[in-house]
């Protein structure tokens, strides 16, 4: 897929430094360790990579799972969905819809929501604009 914003793996290395791994490699932090998990104020969740808008922090809840949550992104672009066989398990992988950086995953398990839905994100993948 094409996307809006393209760079060299280089490009992104140099640029993101310590979140590289994550949004470019599809790693994960640990859990409990972001800093976004108890964020409250009222904003939007930037991508990390490329400061497109992803979510609202109307849909953000506490999954107790450890990684910021989200019910729903902002748009149904804003957020691309792939399948990963990573792991020895199937899984929904979550990536800007705008740079294909990897955000996290998205669940189905969400029964206290609208949606169903959790996308469990990493906070490294994301930037927070308050309102």
């Amino acid at each position: 897929m094409t996307y809006k914003v393209e760079k060299t793996e280089q490009e992104w290395r140099e640029e993101l430094g310590d979140r590289y791994s994550i949004l470019r490699e599809s790693a994960t932090e640990r859990p409990w360790s972001g800093a976004l998990l108890d964020e409250k104020r009222e904003g939007t969740y930037t991508c990390g990579a490329c400061g497109a808008e992803l979510f609202k922090s109307g849909a953000k809840f506490d999954s107790g799972s450890g990684w910021p949550s989200f019910f729903e992104s902002v748009d149904p672009d804003a957020v691309e969905l792939k399948i990963d066989n990573s792991l020895g398990m199937v899984r929904t992988e979550v990536v800007c819809g705008n740079c294909g950086s990897h955000l996290g995953h998205l669940f189905d398990d969400a029964d206290q929501t609208p949606t169903g839905d959790r996308f469990c994100m990493n906070s490294l993948s994301l930037d927070f604009k308050e309102n």
